[in-house]
């Protein structure tokens, strides 16, 4: 495997802010993917995401999920961390909310419903192309 720091500031820069991402989970042998915003910090995507969601009941089942994005797709596992204004959010929501603040306030999520959640990806698997190159963990 050849991930470096190379590899992982490259992974910064491209999904370090607002990202869109493809998000697939699966239920009953059946794939689903859909776009989400996404940020990408030290081995983690971070989404903002409702608890209610098909998506969030998809990942209760199973939570190995794939995410596909410029030039990178990996495999990883979701878990909920929770209310978006949890105590113990409180920082990585901070980051949230400056990595999505072009539209974060727009009014599509409701930060006082306690299903308004942060959803974590641990990336357990990874390929990412730059400029003719692959990186692989």
């Amino acid at each position: 495997m050849n991930w470096n720091e190379e590899a992982e500031a490259i992974m910064r820069e491209r999904f370090g802010g607002d990202s869109l991402i493809a998000l697939a989970t699966a239920a009953d042998n059946i794939p689903w993917v859909r776009g989400v915003n996404a940020t990408y910090q030290d081995g983690y995507f971070y989404i903002i995401t409702y608890d209610r969601s098909q998506k969030m009941e998809q990942i209760r089942k199973n939570p190995q999920v794939a995410i596909s994005g410029d030039w990178f797709t990996c495999h990883g596992l979701a878990e909920s961390l929770g209310w978006f204004r949890k105590e113990e959010n409180r920082e990585i929501a901070a980051k949230l909310w400056e990595a999505f603040s072009s539209w974060i306030e727009n009014g599509h999520n409701d930060f006082d419903d306690e299903n308004t959640i942060i959803l974590r990806v641990k990336v357990t698997d990874r390929v990412l192309y730059f400029q003719g190159r692959r990186f692989e963990q």
